[in-house]
């Protein structure tokens, strides 16, 4: 599978609409769960696949050449960190799992879903 960027055919178009590629790419498997864990703190690739509730070895590498291919992580001596665009992108998802929440607990009040935290 090719990694998905602005200008070329990702999912959900054949242009390659800058906000479709990158929706294509936070939705593949564990990306956003990477992201999430880099946004706590810089991690090794052991690390990440502990983390990331033992991803298989071949996914974390597809994930993290991806991430890194789109300029939002990036490997130091110590690890693997978010650069300043992943930080900016962090910055714009992390609203929504507060957000998340209060669809959980609006679904579980209407009934649509049991309550998961008991």
């Amino acid at each position: 599978m090719t990694i998905p960027l602005p200008g070329s055919a990702v999912r959900g178009s054949k242009t390659g609409k800058p906000i479709m590629a990158l929706f294509d790419l936070l939705g593949r498997t564990w990306a956003l769960g990477v992201l999430w864990h880099l946004s706590h703190q810089t991690a090794t690739y052991s690390e990440l696949q502990k983390y990331c509730e033992n991803i298989s070895p071949t996914l974390l590498s597809t994930r993290l050449k991806e991430l890194s291919a789109a300029m939002l992580i990036e490997k130091t001596l110590s690890g693997y960190r978010l650069t300043d665009l992943g930080q900016e992108l962090f910055r714009l998802i992390s609203p929504m799992g507060e957000w998340s929440l209060t669809w959980q607990k609006s679904l579980i009040k209407q009934g649509i879903i049991d309550d998961t935290s008991k």
